[in-house]
């Protein structure tokens, strides 16, 4: 009678319901060699009660992809008396190398506005933490400028109803890492979502490294700045004056 009642109870509290989840990527290192153009990695899982079975119904999943976090300086371009030039800026503290969201549906009909902002479920709602007081409109505006710039370099996306769920199993998402990627550990993380309300998530993760060459040059570049840089200025010189001599002789 007692573990009957504690059965039931548990149903009420919604504790039994809640589902499991168990992602996978289709790459957990991504090698970034000379002439890299780009891939693409392949978010799949499980959805399943506590016992293992099949789900008893169908969740909304929502998969992240984000890169690590660094603080970025945004400058915004003025054009005077025909000349584009520097004018206000703002720092933000965490803004990431990489952000792909996918989901099976609009993030709006999934979940409210607080529930969005607590998890980062989207591009307006990543917290990106500017360093100093800022009034609310300037840091929308620059929140929204470092947004657009990286999502038409590639490095931002938003895909709405790219998450296939299978026989209320199975989902799958496709997410593109351009050739700009930038190198470190990427987290992959999945979120099961009923009625508004995260009832699960898990994570994974995927590092995506240089190798040969260019891990070379930019080990190089990290430990020895200056001398990249004079490097870098020799290099630039030479090319220019090896050029002109070219010319020269045509």
């Amino acid at each position: 009678m007692r573990a009957a009642l504690a059965v039931v109870l548990l149903l009420l509290l919604g504790g039994a319901r809640d589902p499991i989840l168990v992602p996978e990527v289709s790459q957990h290192e991504v090698l970034l060699r000379q002439g890299f153009t780009g891939t693409e990695l392949l978010l799949f899982g499980a959805v399943l009660n506590p016992e293992g079975t099949r789900a008893a119904q169908e969740y909304d999943i929502i998969v992240v992809l984000k890169g690590p976090t660094h603080s970025i300086v945004v400058r915004e371009k003025q054009k005077v008396a025909g000349i584009w030039i520097n004018a206000e800026s703002t720092e933000f503290r965490s803004a990431p190398s990489y952000y792909a969201i996918a989901s099976t549906r609009p993030i709006s009909e999934i979940v409210d506005e607080k529930t969005a902002a607590i998890y980062e479920l989207g591009l307006e709602w990543l917290q990106l933490s500017p360093i100093g007081a800022i009034e609310p409109d300037e840091q929308l505006r620059f929140s929204q400028g470092l947004v657009g710039l990286n999502a038409k370099n590639g490095l931002y996306r938003q895909e709405e109803s790219a998450v296939k769920v299978s026989e209320q199993v199975l989902y799958q998402a496709r997410i593109a890492l351009p050739s700009s990627v930038p190198i470190g550990v990427y987290t992959a993380e999945t979120f099961a979502v009923s009625d508004g309300r995260v009832v699960a998530s898990a994570s994974s993760t995927v590092e995506v490294r240089k190798i040969g060459l260019e891990r070379a040059i930019a080990d190089f570049a990290d430990q020895h700045g200056l001398f990249y840089g004079l490097l870098a200025v020799i290099v630039s010189v030479a090319m220019g004056w090896l050029a002109g001599r070219l010319f020269a002789l045509v």
